[in-house]
């Protein structure tokens, strides 16, 4: 049931999630973002989730989050105001959030990297105040959002906004999987099974799905994995090589961020094969180039530039892909303490992907 809702225009502050520093969030009241640019909205936000980047957020890997930043850069939410030089959207309008705000003009623009936009890129959650909050301000409105049809379901269109184009571009499409190739995915969280999903419109011939938790390995089975290991035993190794043969995996998707994991992928590459990083690194790594320097590997790095979201959403929306099986819990946002401890012991608490939920909400338009 949804609870009675003050009227927007006497609103002035509003309930946020707010990092304080390494493991210090808080709830906090905070005031209710306003139009500051002609190309900006403000977005009333009906679901968000945490991400696993917000994880190493919360354990300082990320350095260019400040104290008293408001997390998170995803969501779904009604457009409550635009700036006059907004031409797509308007008041009313049920909209997806993309975490990758790009401006659409600047040299990495037009190279279609908007993830490296000079005057955007991954703002929200991280120089720019989030969506884990009431309402958000989302610059480059136009480029910013996507509009959904009225009753799309919030907790699938969520995925859309992060974890599904980032396993998919940072995955499937820059690990080049080709139909017939056996792919393994290390990491069974929300983008490694994200990359799951996505690398299957691709037809390899198997997917191996890596982790160290038995409940996502089973959700991983459930979403089309050929093959789970739990590397807890340390034989991953010995087991991927004798599965193919000794000759390796095409492509290794890393998805975890950690230097255990990218030795892995390191580990199990076929000479002529693609290991593509996803996970968000906080400490370095070693290279092995002296087993990789004449095995015509290729490494990628990437951060998601979102250019696929509109074809997702409409695999999404026709049920193509169904994204609403990330989802495992759900929350009001007055819990979203419980819900970041609820995720962050993802193990213990089964937890894959958490929506919560805005349930002061009006329907149509303001």
């Amino acid at each position: 049931m949804k609870k009675a809702c003050a009227d927007v225009e006497t609103i002035r502050t509003m309930k946020a999630l707010v990092f304080h520093g390494p493991n210090k969030l808080a709830l906090e009241e905070r005031p209710k973002p306003e139009i500051m640019s002609p190309t900006d909205a403000v977005v009333r936000i009906t679901a968000t989730t945490i991400c696993g980047t917000d994880l190493h957020i919360l354990k300082g890997d990320v350095p260019t989050i400040a104290d008293g930043r408001i997390l998170g850069h995803e969501g779904v939410g009604i457009i409550e105001a635009v700036g006059a030089d907004v031409e797509n959207f308007h008041p009313g309008d049920k909209v997806l959030i993309s975490l990758i705000s790009s401006c659409g003009r600047c040299s990495f623009c037009r190279k279609e990297m908007y993830s490296h936009c000079s005057n955007g890129g991954w703002l929200l959650g991280n120089t720019v105040d989030g969506t884990q909050a009431e309402y958000v301000r989302i610059p480059y409105a136009d480029t910013g959002l996507y509009l959904l049809p009225p009753d799309a379901d919030d907790e699938a269109m969520v995925m859309l906004s992060c974890a599904l184009p980032t396993g998919f571009e940072c995955g499937a499409l820059s690990g080049q999987v080709q139909p017939g190739d056996t792919v393994a995915i290390v990491g069974a969280g929300p983008v490694g099974l994200a990359a799951l999903l996505t690398v299957q419109l691709y037809s390899p011939a198997a997917v191996v799905m890596i982790d160290l938790d038995d409940n996502r390995l089973k959700v991983a089975t459930s979403l089309g994995a050929t093959h789970v290991v739990n590397s807890w035993e340390g034989k991953t190794v010995e087991w991927v090589m004798a599965l193919t043969h000794n000759s390796g995996v095409d492509v290794a998707i890393e998805a975890v961020g950690l230097p255990a994991t990218f030795d892995l992928c390191q580990a199990i590459i076929a000479p002529g094969g693609h290991i593509a990083n996803v996970g968000v690194h906080g400490t370095s790594v070693e290279l092995h180039l002296e087993k990789l320097w004449a095995a015509n590997v290729t490494l990628t790095t990437r951060l998601v530039d979102a250019g696929t979201t509109p074809m997702l959403l409409g695999m999404v929306l026709s049920g193509r892909l169904d994204a609403k099986k990330l989802v495992s819990h759900r929350f009001e946002l007055s819990e979203i303490l419980k819900a970041y401890e609820i995720f962050g012991n993802a193990a213990k608490e089964h937890a894959i992907k958490v929506i919560i939920r805005n349930s002061c909400v009006k329907e149509g338009p303001i």
